[in-house]
This record gives structure tokens, C-alpha cells and sequence, in this order.
């Protein structure tokens, strides 16, 4: 048996993904076999197709960290033929095979249920992005935000974790502020429930007072850098930040007298190792929270041909919003 997979392969030439038909033989051996129905692109999937930073060491490769499908055999007794079931995080797509094939096999541990309120297809315009800004929002919440008249801050607000931060703060009744540097996207942020935008280079420069006027209660940053330096000095007291990404750099250098004049916390949030527990919640949250409708205006759907193209684009910061990618079809 033979399927279509996006395979990473390295030679002489460097790294190169293209669309391939392979065999069931060159999954690795573990607990669930899944039919895969939807996949997303996300910015790692675009690293991992370009051979940027080592994040696969062996080859050939399938990447894709998200899948989204059907189990078709399972030796756990956790999962049964018929489940439908979504994987997200644990390595899968960079140590092991992704999302980008028909079939995929994962361990039974990396697995939590479609929520009943979910398609397939809208738990994948969700994502590894949706699940990051769902923890995001969690943990602010966790720390004392809750809607008010103050403005709370969604940066790289264009990107796939930014459009569904901004779409569930708003949703959830937080007056939200999106920070872009595309002003061309500010129709389709409003129309995600922005009430402000930013431009980026309001963020991205560095500031020469450790603290500034008091504008945000509260933050979701997937930029990095001199973006999250900057915006610590402008968090009210007591306020958060939800640290997700790193599109703007991975380090910073800033001022600790936010932290100890103004009591503000960074929060750190990692999706990829996320404990089941707080998966399920996080996912559970998001059927209850995100309408359709939202969704179906942040998502461009593609097959997999497309990808090899778009992982170039998502890398130079040319994707916006959710990219779901139609694996499979839905029904046999």
C-alpha cells in the first residue's frame, strides 16, 4: 500500500521537500495508526522544510506538527478503530513523522479526542496556533486578567497564533489591540475583533526608559526580541505577558524594574510538551469558544502539493492567518 506524503530529503544540494508516494513500511513503529484527514502549516513546518536550525537530524523526513484524522488501528487500548482524534506537539513532524502523509503513526500518549463541538476541518484552522493562544489566554487568566475597558495587546496579531489570540480575546470580551508591521491586514484584523492597531515599529524599537506610561493590562507576544523588551516596560501593575513565539528574535535585553517596581510577569508558554490534562481543557475551551465563522475568515485551505511553495512563503512572514491542509478526503 502506497500514499501521498511530503517527504524532506537531504543531499549534496542541501535540503529539498517535495510531494511523493511512499509505503506504509516507512512509518515508525508505534502505538496508533491514524488516516489523516487535515494537516496545518505552521512556521516550524516551513523550517523543517527548508533544513533551517537542525530541528530534523534524520532523513528522509515527513514533516507537519499537527494532523487532525481518524484511528485505523490502534495496539493501545486507549484508542479504537473509528476515533476521531487530534495530534499535535510532542516532536511529531521534527523527530518524528508529521501530519503531511495520509497515514501517520503516534504514540497513544500524544493523543486527545475531537471535541464533539469541532469539525475535523475547524480543529485544524485551530492548530498548534490556536491550542498556543488558547494557553496563552489561559494563563493570563490565570494571573488576574479579565475584560476591562483597558486595551490588552496581541503582537505579530497577522500570523496563525496572533489572528486566533486576537479573535478569542475579543470574543471573550477583551478590548484587543493588534500590533502588525502589515497595515495592508488591518481590515481583516478588525474583522477578527481588533478595536486598535499598532504598528510594529511603535514596538520594535528599543526604549531608553526601563518604564513607560502604563498601556497595556495584559499581553499576548509571539514576536520576541526587542518587541517583548519594549512592551514589559509598558504592561500595567500587576499585568502578564504570554510569551508564544520568536518570529522577531530569541533573546532579549531589557530592564527587570517592570518585574520589581510594577510586579509584571512573564509567562512562558510551551505547546509542545503541554501535559494531556491541560491539553484536553485547552481544547475543550476552544470548541465552546471559537464560532465558525471566525475561523472561516482567518483560514486558507490548500493540498499538499502546495506546501514545498508555502513553507518558503510562511518563512518570509507572507502567510496570514490559518493554513489547513486537506490531506485526505473526509469521507472514504
Amino acid at each position: 500500500m502506497t500514499f501521498a506524503a511530503v517527504v524532506v530529503r537531504e543531499s549534496e544540494d542541501g535540503v529539498r521537500a517535495c510531494v511523493e508516494e511512499i509505503e506504509m513500511e516507512m512509518l515508525p513503529d508505534r502505538d496508533v495508526t491514524i488516516r489523516v484527514l487535515y494537516s496545518t502549516l505552521n512556521y516550524k513546518d516551513g523550517m523543517v522544510m527548508a533544513g533551517i536550525g537542525r530541528i530534523v537530524r534524520t532523513y528522509p523526513h515527513v514533516p507537519g506538527v499537527d494532523l487532525v484524522g481518524e484511528v485505523v488501528e490502534s495496539r493501545s487500548p486507549l484508542w479504537s478503530q473509528g476515533d476521531k482524534v487530534i495530534v499535535t506537539g510532542f516532536r511529531m513532524g521534527e523527530i518524528s513523522f508529521g501530519g503531511y502523509a495520509q497515514y501517520a503513526r503516534v504514540d497513544a500518549s500524544w493523543i486527545v479526542p475531537l471535541p464533539d463541538r469541532l469539525s475535523a476541518f475547524d480543529a485544524m484552522a485551530l492548530g498548534t496556533a490556536g491550542l498556543t493562544a488558547m494557553l496563552g489566554v489561559m494563563a493570563l487568566e490565570a494571573h488576574g486578567l479579565v475584560p476591562s475597558d483597558d486595551a490588552t495587546l496581541v503582537t505579530g496579531a497577522a500570523g496563525g497564533v496572533g489572528s486566533v489570540a486576537v479573535s478569542l480575546l475579543s470574543t471573550l470580551g477583551y478590548r484587543v489591540s493588534a500590533s502588525t508591521g502589515r497595515t495592508e491586514e488591518e481590515p481583516y484584523l478588525r474583522l477578527l475583533g481588533a478595536s486598535e492597531i499598532v504598528p510594529r515599529r511603535e514596538l520594535e524599537e528599543p526604549s531608553s526608559r526601563p518604564l513607560e506610561s502604563e498601556r497595556w493590562n495584559g499581553a499576548i507576544d509571539s514576536v520576541g526580541g526587542t518587541t517583548l523588551a519594549r512592551l514589559l516596560g509598558q504592561l500595567a501593575s500587576g499585568s502578564s505577558v504570554a510569551a508564544v513565539g520568536l518570529a522577531g528574535g530569541s533573546s532579549f535585553q531589557a530592564s527587570v524594574l517592570p518585574l520589581l517596581l510594577r510586579g509584571v510577569n512573564i509567562l512562558g508558554i510551551d505547546s509542545v510538551m503541554t501535559p494531556l490534562e491541560l491539553r484536553r481543557r485547552a481544547w475543550e475551551r476552544l470548541a465552546l469558544t471559537m464560532a465558525p465563522g471566525r475561523l472561516a475568515d482567518m483560514t486558507t485551505t490548500v493540498e499538499l502539493q502546495s506546501l514545498p511553495a508555502l513553507g518558503t512563503e510562511i518563512l518570509k512572514g507572507r502567510v496570514r492567518g490559518r493554513v489547513v491542509v486537506r490531506v485526505s478526503d473526509e469521507e472514504r
